[in-house]
């Protein structure tokens, strides 16, 4: 079972990486269209599957619904921004320092702990960022700030998941999200509207495809793995956006650039590691006693 998590993890990396440089690659069209897009194709998927399944599109949680929507909408807005302006690598590994944000919050509104070592791991991943921006001024500042950002809301949409819990389908969840992006994205495309042509039509519905299938495979991984196994493999996102921006966009990345990212990423694997390594010690405390 270890083995067909493993592969499934990659499956699901390779999906997102795709997802990221195709959007790349469409940034002469309005990012709310891109975000427009994006949601139709993945409603295609969670639509039919809710009503073949007969489960209530509505949901229970409403207002926790709504507000996952709305909130996952401005991240993946912001995050598709990041994009205009930055190396996808550059973008995606600061939106992953989400989890630091999510910590934040659950420490303020769910009154969580945080392990000290977990603050160390934190500021190894934010030293990245710094290093990023700081010792590159081809970096752009816009761009910075936006990946920032969708992080921050990001983190924040971990929280709304938590607190709704087992109390709605995972699929309920995705498909308020997709259904709020798509009216969201699809009014504010309306005034900067661009007409796809040939393979764009595609290439723009294939994001839904590639969004909903990264997500699949990546639950169906967690599902058969161990969480602990399995959730740092989600990182390979990272090395293989960078590969196949590197062969098919030509994107270069310096070795200050690099250090960046490496930084951000090895951070957050170490909190990973530490979260574990405490989880593991309450359940045999726990066995203990």
């Amino acid at each position: 079972m270890f083995k067909k998590a493993v592969i499934l993890m990659i499956m699901s990396a390779l999906a997102f990486a795709l997802l990221n440089v195709f959007v790349k690659k469409l940034t002469h069209f309005n990012v709310y269209q891109i975000v427009f897009f994006r949601s139709i194709g993945s409603l295609f998927f969670t639509l039919p599957f809710l009503m073949h399944k007969k489960i209530s599109i509505l949901g229970n949680e409403k207002f926790l619904l709504l507000s996952r929507g709305f909130i996952g909408f401005v991240a993946m807005t912001l995050f598709f921004m990041s994009l205009k302006h930055l190396s996808m690598g550059a973008s995606v590994s600061i939106r992953y320092i989400s989890p630091i944000f999510a910590a934040l919050f659950a420490l303020i509104l769910l009154k969580e702990r945080v392990k000290h070592l977990q603050w160390f791991c934190f500021a190894i991943a934010l030293s990245g960022v710094f290093i990023l921006k700081g010792f590159n001024i081809e970096v752009n500042s816009y761009g910075i700030f936006y990946a920032l950002l969708s992080a921050v809301f990001t983190g924040l949409v971990f929280i709304i998941i938590r607190k709704i819990g087992n109390k709605d389908h995972p699929i309920v969840v995705v498909n308020y999200f997709m259904i709020i992006a798509a009216l969201f994205g699809g009014v504010l495309a309306i005034s900067n509207w661009q007409n796809p042509v040939g393979i764009e039509w595609v290439i723009l519905l294939s994001l839904g495809v590639f969004g909903y299938f990264g997500q699949y495979y990546m639950t169906k991984a967690f599902q058969i793995g161990e969480v602990n196994q399995i959730a740092p493999l989600k990182y390979i996102e990272v090395i293989f956006t960078m590969l196949i921006g590197v062969i098919w966009l030509a994107e270069t990345y310096t070795i200050i650039g690099l250090l960046g990212i490496s930084l951000i990423l090895g951070g957050l694997i170490l909190n990973f590691m530490v979260k574990r390594r405490s989880s593991f010690d309450k359940n045999s405390k726990t066995k203990m006693n």
